[in-house]
């Protein structure tokens, strides 16, 4: 009989329940944890003669910021055991196969973990991430542990018993992980490290992770009762799936399972989409903020709505929305569903009111016969309008930039497309020798986007970003990182338009930034001065992201 293992590990500080965002912990500097996540992988227990049970190819990804702090190893067999084992980190087979070829909820999914380096096929296998002072500055630090040689398997003590379901709780205290045996000082020691062979900073992270995790207790319960399965809502009689496109190598998105995409919802979606009946007078359509000839953008730097009033932010483009799972600038939706119903109310932008949308559209024989295509027999709801809309916006994708063409080899970077992209993947931490422009710790993976929240050093107006939706002072202008696909076609940037032109967006990065207690780390590690790229060098980088425009996007092409 085999049974499993549920394992959780608690996040502390010297024993205590570690909290995000708090400086107030002590080893050389005054710091802060903004993030920490890993994998885990390699399980094994010992059994009561000393010998050890491999338990296969099984991972964890656990983060702290995400509340993920618990995993499953399954296939255990049930008997007594003395310890268990596992290492942080990915093994080298694994560590270089094929991360798009993972489900969308597999541990290993970049898009899931945002631990892997998809330029150079690894993954992160700790990050530890945030803010220090140094007298009277606020800096930052990020830790990033990667590369084969520190894999670092760990062995912990651990009388238990395994039957049906045994609960392991484990802690991993990030005093001992930062001051343990060796302990770090990042004005010292370094604020970052991405784990060059010799990296000190990484080769003192993997000695102190051995004393960093430690077993709390043990428990014993009946197993979890089972997930009822998701049920797909509103499936009409008869239905055609849509196929889902995408690049082998992007990662699989998690597509909504209650929402499948099917080809009548999908084109009564694309219908609504251009449908001007949505707003208050018949004027407004999705499409007057998000033209697809303008690669789903207006070009404003703040979007216009009904009677021409302006909004407060500049409109998103819209494709690769399936890799994402919170919208708006500050992330106050939660599904594509809920954030397409938002502008039909707002008031500043299609201004209409529910009730009156569904009895114009239940009106219209043409609707009634698309939505009962779509979902089957029944009257128009706002539920359904808001499933149909979002099936058509799963389907705007976008792989085939010129960036893509070369990494598949089709062709080859001009001298200084492949320069920018150098600068793009490369850090900027003069310790290591290394001097580019870090960009991919926010804008990484294949849609270069971390997916992930920000403050990227602008200075702050009114707008305080998803600190209006959480109240959290580190959520204070802080605004969600968009994707750069397709960015030489969305000007003008930022959340507020500010920046007409990609130049002046790369200015920016490379200059002088506002400092505030919720600038990213991986912002304000770097000096008070900025990164200071040359003329040439931003050029460079302004060349590589026009790579990453797609021709079916490009209004010239």
């Amino acid at each position: 009989m085999a049974g499993s293992l549920r394992v959780e590990i608690l996040p502390r500080f010297a024993g205590k329940p570690l909290t995000l965002d708090a400086i107030k912990y002590q080893g050389a500097e005054t710091f802060s944890v903004t993030r920490l996540s890993y994998l885990l992988s390699e399980f094994a227990v010992q059994k009561e003669d000393s010998s050890w049970l491999e338990l296969g190819e099984q991972f964890a990804y656990l983060d702290v910021g995400k509340r993920r702090s618990s995993f499953m190893v399954n296939d255990v067999p049930e008997g007594r055991y003395r310890a268990i084992r596992f290492s942080v980190g990915v093994p080298q087979p694994a560590n270089h196969a094929d991360p798009a070829k993972l489900a969308a909820d597999h541990p290993l999914n970049p898009n899931l973990n945002q631990l892997h380096w998809d330029w150079a096929s690894g993954y992160i296998f700790m990050a530890v991430e945030g803010r220090y002072r140094a007298g009277d500055d606020l800096k930052g630090y990020v830790y990033h542990l990667a590369n084969d040689n520190n894999l670092n398997r760990l062995q912990l003590a651990a009388d238990f018993q395994v039957k049906k379901m045994t609960g392991l709780g484990l802690s991993l205290d990030v005093k001992h992980l930062l001051h343990g045996t060796r302990s770090l000082s990042f004005e010292q020691d370094g604020s970052s490290t991405h784990s060059h062979p010799g990296d000190a900073i990484a080769s003192a992270l993997v000695a102190n992770a051995q004393s960093a995790f430690a077993v709390i207790g043990v428990t014993y319960s009946p197993a979890e009762l089972p997930q009822e399965a998701v049920k797909p809502l509103y499936l009409p009689a008869k239905y055609e799936s849509y196929p889902f496109k995408t690049s082998r190598r992007f990662p699989l998105p998690l597509l909504p399972r209650d929402n499948p995409l099917l080809k009548e919802r999908v084109a009564l979606g694309e219908t609504l989409f251009f449908e001007s009946l949505l707003s208050i007078d018949n004027t407004v359509s999705c499409a007057a903020c998000h033209a697809p000839h303008l690669a789903f953008t207006d070009q404003i730097p703040i979007a216009r709505g009904f009677e021409g009033r302006f909004g407060r932010r500049h409109s998103m483009p819209l494709f690769n929305l399936a890799w994402k799972s919170s919208f708006f600038w500050d992330g106050r939706a939660k599904s594509l569903r809920e954030q397409v119903l938002k502008p039909i109310e707002d008031p500043m932008e299609m201004a209409a009111r529910m009730p009156s949308v569904l009895r114009r559209l239940n009106n219209q024989k043409s609707y009634r016969e698309g939505f009962e295509a779509a979902f089957g027999p029944g009257e128009i709801t706002g539920e359904k309008i808001g499933l149909a809309l979002e099936n058509y916006v799963l389907t705007l994708t976008s792989y085939g930039s010129k960036f893509d063409d070369a990494m598949a080899g089709k062709l080859e970077l001009s001298a200084a497309e492949k320069r920018g992209m150098e600068l793009f993947f490369t850090e900027n931490e003069p310790r290591s020798q290394q001097f580019g422009a870090d960009c991919f710790h926010c804008h990484g993976g294949a849609n270069f986007s971390d997916h992930q929240f920000h403050n990227n050093g602008l200075k702050p107006t009114k707008d305080h970003g998803r600190f209006e939706v959480t109240g959290e002072e580190r959520d204070r202008n802080v605004f969600s990182t968009p994707s750069l696909r397709n960015v030489g076609l969305t000007e003008p940037y930022m959340h507020d338009g500010r920046f007409g032109t990609l130049e002046e967006v790369v200015a920016h990065y490379s200059g002088p930034m506002h400092r505030s207690p919720s600038l990213s780390p991986n912002l304000a590690k770097h000096s008070k001065n900025g990164l200071n790229l040359s003329k040439e060098d931003q050029a460079a980088l302004v060349a590589f992201l026009k790579t990453l425009t797609d021709p079916k996007y490009d209004r010239d092409f």
